[in-house]
């Protein structure tokens, strides 16, 4: 199978952070440059506009009527300061209240509002020739003349000057943007990989770590990241407990084992060296028991750890315990054997249901049932089902000589095996109590002297969890 090597972008979370605010960079500078060539543009707007609206009132001055005849004299000044740009084409005409040309090009055409010259000079974009020229239309009114009003007065520019102007401010201001940004960049690289140095030291100290080093970390943090630091420390110390409880089980089964193993290496060596038909006979039947028993402690120690493995892992379902309970019953009457055991179940035939894991929930009544049948059971097993203040109660009940109350505690713990116990014992109540705490329930044990010995499950009921 190939795999594809992690981008740089994924692997870094500098890099991450300094991409993203890098792109947020950009969009502002892009913003900042369109923001700096609208406001250039304006700017060599409101420049050349002010020059063709003193061009046009010193054009207008000149109007003058002798009552008949209105005429017009524009003095070159008028144009001498827009003729600084060479590039730049300038056009006017002068036209008297009716509309009659006094002076210039003819074919200016650009609109003339005599109902808004009194208001002043209006300045508008238009077209002349094929191409688009800035221009003022200014006033002046004539009051003697054959016929009285607004005499007109057009001037108009290309715009190839303000272009340029409007050119040379964006890229002053597009430098001066660009200069920041990069400055911005730079010191958002500095100050995320500061931001960041917490980070690192984590790193730092997990990297300078033995494997069998769990403690927590210990470090200062800032609050962005304390959150992590404490995950981190909890799960250390989550992992601690883990691996301590695997050890001492690991220790615990192989001390348990060895013992058996050397047991059977020995009745190998008897069995060997035995030659009367009647002894070799016998040692084989307790080879097969020790061997047996052997499997069965073997079964024990996986099951243990797959109920402890379960414990952490497998979520809880709903689970019908009556059905649970009198299925693992009937699996298990054969081991009765040839005694003439009363095997019942007492309970409600309908559905029992609580959150649980069935797999471990019948692990730990098997036990429970094996125990019954191995250490007690002489003429009776009951499995009892019932609910009691809230709880669901499954209880193996037999009447055996049972457990001394003082040992009940002890019991519990792996291969904590009672007084008077073989080999393979010591995991089946541990088992059982394993799954109990996993759902949040216990393991207890009860003696009735006209009953005999019993053991219980008490686990929450579905109704009374919150």
């Amino acid at each position: 199978m190939i795999t594809r090597a992690p981008s740089l972008l994924a692997s870094s979370l500098f890099a991450r952070l300094v991409a993203v605010l890098a792109a947020v960079l950009a969009v502002g500078a892009g913003l900042l440059l369109v923001a700096a060539w609208a406001s250039a543009r304006l700017a060599a707007d409101e420049a050349y506009d002010r020059l063709l609206v003193g061009a046009a009132l010193q054009i207008a001055e000149t109007i003058a009527s002798d009552g008949r005849e209105v005429s017009v004299d524009p003095p070159f000044s008028a144009f001498e300061t827009l003729g600084l740009s060479p590039r730049d084409r300038i056009f006017y005409k002068v036209v008297d209240p009716a509309d009659r040309l006094l002076t210039g090009d003819a074919d200016l055409a650009v609109p003339v509002d005599r109902a808004r010259l009194s208001a002043g000079p209006i300045l508008l974009d238009a077209e002349h020739r094929g191409q688009a020229v800035r221009a003022v239309v200014a006033g002046r009114y004539v009051p003697d003349a054959a016929r009285s009003g607004f005499a007109a007065v057009v001037v108009a520019q290309t715009r190839e000057a303000r272009g340029a102007l409007a050119r040379a401010l964006t890229v002053k201001a597009s430098l001066m943007v660009l200069a920041m940004s990069a400055l911005a960049l730079g010191a958002v690289a500095v100050a995320v990989r500061a931001a960041l140095r917490p980070l690192r030291a984590i790193e730092g100290v997990l990297a300078a770590r033995g494997p069998n080093d769990l403690q927590p970390l210990g470090l200062a943090a800032p609050r962005e990241i304390h959150l992590l630091v404490t995950s981190i420390d909890h799960f250390m110390g989550r992992l601690s407990g883990h691996v301590a409880v695997m050890k001492r089980f690991i220790a615990d089964a192989a001390h348990q084992i060895r013992t058996p193993l050397t047991a059977l290496a020995a009745q190998l060596d008897l069995l060997s060296s035995e030659t009367d038909e009647g002894r070799r006979r016998d040692q084989l039947a307790r080879l097969r028991q020790r061997t047996a028993e052997l499997g069965h402690l073997t079964n024990q120690l996986l099951n243990h750890a797959m109920v402890i493995h379960r414990a952490r892992s497998a979520p809880l379902k709903p689970v019908d315990v009556a059905g649970l309970a009198r299925r693992t019953l009937i699996d298990a009457a054969e081991q009765a054997g040839d005694r003439a055991v009363d095997i019942g179940y007492e309970g409600p035939e309908e559905a029992v249901t609580i959150p649980g894991d069935a797999i471990a929930l019948r692990e730990a009544l098997a036990n429970l049932i094996h125990n019954a049948f191995k250490h007690g059971a002489a003429r009776r097993l009951t499995v009892r089902l019932g609910r009691e203040r809230g709880r669901v109660v499954l209880a193996v009940e037999d009447d055996g000589p049972g457990i001394p109350a003082s040992e009940w505690a002890r019991v519990r713990e792996p291969f904590q095996a009672a007084t008077g116990g073989g080999i393979g014992s010591g995991l089946g109540l541990s088992i059982a109590a394993e799954v109990a705490a996993a759902h949040g329930g216990e393991l207890r044990f009860e003696t009735h002297s006209e009953r005999g010995f019993c053991v219980i499950l008490s686990l929450p009921d579905e109704e009374a969890r919150p």
